[in-house]
């Protein structure tokens, strides 16, 4: 199967990305691994016609707003992302009124239509850089909670909260780290700054899925608690295989993130399944506020 998947990808001139948290048999399978907006930015450097990207909805949205010449498959089109959800337009735009115009800082994770109307993105790893740099005292931050007070906690801003969240990640309680911490005594916490504040507060070391490798790699430790979503565990053992990964809690496991299969991937290559689309006006609107980011980070 991944022969087959390979030789069709080079005849058709496809690039495979994988989402951390797909499954090893997808990551195996992939040009590229990493984070999502990581993914689309080195995608749309590539010469490729075609991106497959294995991972949820707003990222190969994410990616077509990078490459809107390239088509873009999702395999499994039912991949969606509970915490994007928690936020629509319509919801963000009364906000916007109601709170007067104030910048919005808008998580990657989240819809093209809602990036649409905010005034900056902002990824897990500089959401601290980007909120900075803004010329305001007060933001909105959607649809994150627990990014947003992790971000108040290490800037001067007055941070308004969007009640919305990752289901998962916001189960990775405090005790169930202290759990994980008796189970392994020496090893080093690594928390995504999707935990609750609460649980972020006895870790060792703060980081998206990239930055737990990069911390992983340039650590002396040996051993080290992962508080993320189970399937980082495979990337983190294939960069740092010298080195023993414990996840904190099997409470953190995403459905969607395991809902594409070698067999979809295949599928969409054949036939061009799961092409995602994203009208050209918010395609714009939304680059800008993806662009106004990288130019800050």
């Amino acid at each position: 199967m991944k022969e087959k998947i390979r030789k069709l990808a080079r005849e058709k001139n496809a690039i495979i990305l994988a989402h951390n948290y797909e499954p090893p048999e997808i990551q195996d399978l992939a040009d590229l691994c990493g984070d999502s907006l990581e993914l689309s930015i080195k995608a749309s450097k590539t010469d490729a016609d075609i991106i497959v990207f294995c991972g949820v909805h707003f990222m190969a949205e994410t990616a077509k707003i990078l490459s809107p010449d390239k088509k873009v498959l999702l395999p499994n089109p039912d991949a969606g992302c509970p915490m994007a959800d928690m936020v629509t337009p319509e919801a963000l735009l009364k906000r916007k009124e109601e709170l007067s115009g104030i910048p919005v800082v808008t998580y990657v994770n989240s819809t093209a239509a809602v990036k649409a109307i905010s005034d900056v993105c902002c990824t897990s790893a500089n959401v601290v850089k980007i909120v900075r740099s803004l010329d305001a005292k007060e933001v909105l931050m959607t649809p994150d909670k627990n990014l947003a007070q992790y971000a108040a906690k290490h800037t001067d801003k007055k941070i308004h909260l969007w009640e919305g969240y990752c289901p998962f990640h916001n189960d990775m309680k405090k005790e169930d780290a202290l759990k994980a911490r008796e189970k392994f005594p020496g090893a080093i916490l690594i928390a995504h700054p999707e935990c609750p504040p609460e649980t972020l507060e006895i870790a060792d070391e703060i980081a998206s899925t990239s930055g737990m490798i990069t911390i992983a790699r340039n650590s002396d430790k040996k051993e080290f608690i992962i508080a993320t979503e189970t399937g980082h565990i495979y990337p983190l053992k294939n960069a740092c295989p010298d080195k023993i990964f414990h996840i904190a809690s099997e409470k953190i496991y995403c459905r969607d993130m395991k809902k594409i299969t070698p067999e979809m991937v295949l599928h969409s290559l054949e036939t061009g399944f799961g092409e995602v689309d994203v009208p050209e006006d918010i395609r714009i609107k939304a680059l800008g506020s993806v662009q106004k980011m990288l130019s800050a980070s």
